[in-house]
C-alpha cells in the first residue's frame, strides 16, 4: 500500500453504505479505514491519525456529534458529515462544533469525492498558513489580494466597504467549507445577537450584487439556506458534475 495515499476514516453503521464509500475511496486511490460505532471511530482515529473523517451522525452507541466534539479538542483534521438528518439545526450544530462540511443522504458520488478533495486541500492550507499569511486567493474569475485588501472579478476591481471586504476575505480563507451565520458574525463583529445576523444578511446581499451574482452568472458565494454561506473553491461546483446517487 502506498505511503503517500490519504487515509480516510469512514464512521458509518449501515453496512451497504459503508462498503460503497470504502470502494469509492479505494478505487480513487485513497486508503480507507472503517468503523461502525463512535467508540470504534475514536479508537481508529487515535491509532491511525487519518487525514480526513467521513462521519454519520446516527451511530448505534453514541451520536456522531460526540466524535466531532472529542476530535476538535485536540485536532483540526477535516470532518465531513454524511447523514440522513436534514434538519437545519442538526447541520448548524455539526458545523458549529467543527465539522468542515455536511452532506445529506442520498448523496452523489461526484459530490462526495469533490468535497473530499476540497477538505483535504483546506487542511493543507491550514497547515502551511497560505491564506493567513497574505498573498492571493483565486477561483473562477474571482481574485482577492490580501496584502492590498482588494477584490477583482474578471480583472475588474470591485469596490467593497471595509466590512464587506472582511466578510469576503473570511469566507475565502475557508473556501469550499460551509461557514454558519454565527461563525461569520463572531469573526466579523465578535457577537452573535439577532441584530448582527441581520447585518450579515444585509452586507451579504450587497456583496453578492457587487460580485455580479445574478441568474446565469458565476455564484462566488453560495447560500446554504438557513445554515450559512460557502465561498466557491477553485474547482467547479461539484453539484454540476454527473453523479450517481446512493
Amino acid at each position: 500500500m502506498s505511503n503517500n495515499k490519504y487515509k480516510v476514516l469512514i464512521v458509518e453503521d449501515e453496512a451497504n453504505i459503508c462498503s460503497f464509500i470504502e470502494t469509492l475511496l479505494t478505487t480513487n486511490d485513497y486508503q480507507a479505514l472503517v468503523a461502525h460505532t463512535c467508540t470504534m471511530g475514536l479508537t481508529l482515529f487515535a491509532s491511525h491519525n487519518p487525514d480526513l473523517v467521513i462521519l454519520d451522525l446516527g451511530l448505534p452507541d453514541r451520536d456522531g456529534l460526540e466524535l466531532i466534539r472529542t476530535v476538535r479538542q485536540k485536532y483540526m483534521t477535516p470532518i465531513i458529515v454524511l447523514s440522513a438528518r436534514t434538519d437545519e439545526m442538526d447541520k448548524i450544530e455539526a458545523l458549529d462544533l467543527g465539522a468542515n462540511d455536511y452532506i445529506t443522504k442520498p448523496f452523489g458520488t461526484g459530490e462526495l469525492l469533490a468535497r473530499v478533495r476540497v477538505a483535504l486541500r483546506l487542511n493543507r492550507y491550514s497547515r502551511t498558513g497560505d491564506a493567513a499569511s497574505g498573498g492571493e486567493f483565486q477561483a473562477q474569475g474571482l481574485r482577492i489580494n490580501y496584502d492590498r485588501r482588494k477584490v477583482f472579478v474578471e480583472g475588474q476591481e470591485v469596490r467593497l466597504t471595509q466590512t464587506e471586504y472582511n466578510i469576503v476575505a473570511f469566507l475565502s480563507q475557508h473556501a469550499g467549507r460551509v461557514m454558519t451565520y454565527a461563525a461569520i458574525v463572531r469573526a466579523i463583529w465578535g457577537d452573535t445577537d439577532v441584530g448582527s445576523t441581520k447585518k450579515l444578511q444585509v452586507n451579504m446581499a450587497n456583496i453578492r450584487k457587487k460580485l455580479g451574482s445574478r441568474p446565469g452568472s458565476n455564484p462566488y458565494i453560495l447560500n446554504e439556506l438557513g445554515v450559512g454561506y460557502r465561498m466557491i473553491d477553485e474547482e467547479p461546483e461539484s453539484r454540476q458534475a454527473a453523479e450517481e446517487s446512493v
